[in-house]
């Protein structure tokens, strides 16, 4: 620092920070000797903070305003210095301006690989990337934990070791979830919201605020990607239509590629073939899933008091044995049978009668 910037020291007491790039997060504001001035202004801006660092140690922290400086506003410094009754001009402390503004678009993804296991597919590679957007909370805790004596720090100096923490804490949270690989896809926004709480408390330790966090995509190998559309087709696809969508496809490739003659009789013939099949399949699958009709109970007509009487089922008749309506000796039939015969001549009421007790001897 040469002769006019020592002068301009001397004069200028204004103690500010205008121009502001974007990517940088801590900016040191250079005096000749840092030295401050009793009175001297001091300007912060909406979005900067302003630290007073007096021989390494922290001292006054002051928000967006203008200031004088002076004993009063400076209590911490002046405990520091051992000023009782004012200070004398010009006294020396560094001047940290630092960003509190959001700095956007900073991009994370994985690496490498990360490896989950999957019930169906087994050891599974994905990777995954996104966006987050962060800022400076605690200006005292992030230069004591990060900045140190750095006077310009920019985000780029960060940035790596932040995106190692986000992907560590990926890895983390979608091993202990054990979700099924299809579904990380459609719940991008959840697994988002989880990761940016679990996530910020890992920034705060720094004196960083995470305050957007968004997981854009999760890609898995192609082979992995086909197989799950295929099980996806299979139980939603209408085999009626994929039959008629087959044809179609048989004809119109028939009557692009082939000769005149028989050609478009082979493949109409190929293509009715296959809608056979395909209709046999879907037939056969209505057949599985769906139970047959309930049997009909058997039937059966009886001769009582010299009439036809009925029909009646099997448990009808059992309560009718039971009240002596009908005896072994009854006649009956039932569809099947040629003649008319007894209870005890039929297999199926026989059994009917030989639990019935029988009469009280001497009734």
């Amino acid at each position: 620092m040469g002769l006019f910037d020592k002068l301009r020291g001397e004069f200028i007491d204004i103690i500010e920070w205008i121009d502001a790039p974007a990517d940088t997060m801590v900016y040191r504001f250079d005096r000749y000797q840092n030295e401050i001035k009793n009175g001297a202004k001091l300007t912060v801006r909406e979005g900067q903070m302003a630290v007073f660092i007096n021989e390494g140690k922290m001292a006054d922290i002051f928000a967006p305003g203008m200031y004088t400086l002076n004993t009063e506003n400076l209590p911490i410094l002046s405990t520091l210095k051992g000023w009782k009754y004012g200070f004398n001009s010009p006294f020396k402390a560094e001047v940290y301006f630092i960003s509190t503004v959001n700095i956007t678009d900073q991009k994370w993804g994985t690496k490498n690989p990360i490896i989950l296991s999957d019930k169906r597919f087994g050891m599974i590679e994905i990777r995954a990337y996104g966006t987050y957007v962060i800022r400076v909370s605690t200006p005292p805790v992030f230069i004591k934990e990060i900045v140190g004596t750095d006077g310009h720090f920019t985000v780029d100096k960060i940035a790596e070791q932040l995106k190692s923490m986000i992907v560590a804490r990926f890895t983390d949270a979608v091993g202990e979830a054990n979700l099924p690989i299809e579904n990380y896809a459609s719940n991008i926004t959840e697994i988002s919201e989880l990761l940016h709480g679990i996530i910020s408390l890992e920034f705060e330790k720094y004196g960083i605020e995470l305050t957007k966090f968004v997981i854009e995509n999760v890609s898995m190998p192609e082979e992995i990607k086909s197989e799950i559309f295929e099980l996806s087709r299979l139980n939603t696809v209408d085999l009626n239509k994929l039959t008629q969508m087959k044809a179609a496809k048989a004809l119109q490739t028939a009557a692009e590629n082939s000769s005149p003659g028989t050609g478009i009789g082979m493949e109409f013939a190929m293509a009715n073939m296959m809608g056979q099949v395909f209709t046999g399949l879907n037939q056969q699958n209505k057949q599985g899933t769906t139970p047959p009709p309930v049997p009909s109970a058997a039937a059966f007509f009886a001769v009582i008091n010299g009439q036809q009487a009925g029909p009646y089922d099997i448990n009808t008749l059992k309560q009718m044995a039971a009240q002596k309506q009908i005896s072994a000796t009854t006649l009956f039939w039932s569809a099947g049978m040629v003649n008319w015969e007894t209870a005890a001549q039929s297999p199926e009421l026989k059994s009917i009668f030989e639990t019935t007790p029988p009469p009280i001897p001497g009734q």
